[in-house]
């Protein structure tokens, strides 16, 4: 007996405008200082995930701008929650020596990140050994670090590298994460006294700063200084409908962190 035909034919396909179309991808332009023009593409339909640049992340990058000698030039840097990655990308053209650009390891939103190095690199200099300048990531918060310190030149004496800036711009919003957050910090940033990690951030939603707040005690305790270095107000707030005080809607407060001189070594507690 012949086995019979159980084909299905069309049955589980979709019909046509079953499920909306993809939005089309969009672009934002962050001028720099200098005068120059980085443009990335956004991704995705919530703000965390990179559809937006952030004020932080333009605050961030105009600071860098401004301090590259002392800050950037030739130094190795890691971004935590890239998003767009403006700030990692205004780091390479500003002549780090590396930088890793992280954030949560969404296939979508790595790829829009690698887009964007690669869509920016024609502004970067040239790097020694032809090493690359940039590198992408994904990284979720608190996991290994080793792959991200794997991208660093290699140390004359073997001892693991780590990094001298890091940049985290409106992370600590994610509370439940401020633990994961100073535990990034401690395995990537270099134990040396002109390190630092700057936590820029604005409170969109005013009502719970004093929950954002909490991450610097916390810090503290994990072995770093912290300093309020500006209370920067912008123009406009980036969701005008939002609720809560709109003077805190439009400020960036940014901060440093380095560690604390008891963390340090007898070697590298002297400020250089």
């Amino acid at each position: 007996m012949a086995e019979e035909d159980f084909s299905t034919g069309n049955m589980f396909q979709d019909p046509k405008g079953f499920y909306p179309d993809e939005p089309p991808p969009s672009f934002a332009e962050h001028k720099m200082l200098s005068g120059k023009t980085v443009r990335v593409r956004l991704v995705g339909s919530h703000p965390l995930y990179g559809n937006l640049l952030w004020n932080a992340g333009r605050t961030s990058s105009h600071y860098i701008e401004e301090r590259t000698d002392q800050l950037i030039r030739d130094k190795d840097v890691l971004e935590i929650g890239a998003a767009a990655g403006v700030p990692s990308i205004v780091c390479a053209i500003q002549g780090a020596r590396t930088v890793v650009m992280t954030d949560y390891h969404d296939l979508d939103l790595v790829n829009n990140m690698q887009h964007n190095a690669d869509m920016s690199a024609h502004l970067f200099p040239e790097a020694p050994e032809s090493r690359k300048r940039l590198y992408v990531e994904g990284y979720k918060w608190g996991n290994p670090v080793e792959p991200l310190l794997a991208h660093l030149p290699p140390t004359d004496d073997g001892v693991p590298s780590r990094f001298d800036v890091l940049i985290m711009a409106d992370v600590v919003y994610a509370h439940r994460e401020h633990g994961n957050l100073v535990k990034t910090m401690q395995q990537t940033l270099k134990k040396d006294p002109n390190s630092v990690a700057l936590v820029i951030f604005t409170p969109y939603q005013p009502w719970l700063l004093p929950q954002t707040e909490r991450f610097f005690p916390l810090a503290e305790a994990g072995g770093f200084t912290v300093t309020k270095i500006f209370e920067k107000l912008v123009d406009e707030v980036l969701f005008e409908n939002d609720p809560g005080d709109e003077r805190l809607r439009r400020t960036v407060f940014g901060y440093e962190l380095r560690w604390a001189s008891d963390q340090l070594g007898p070697s590298t507690s002297k400020t250089s």
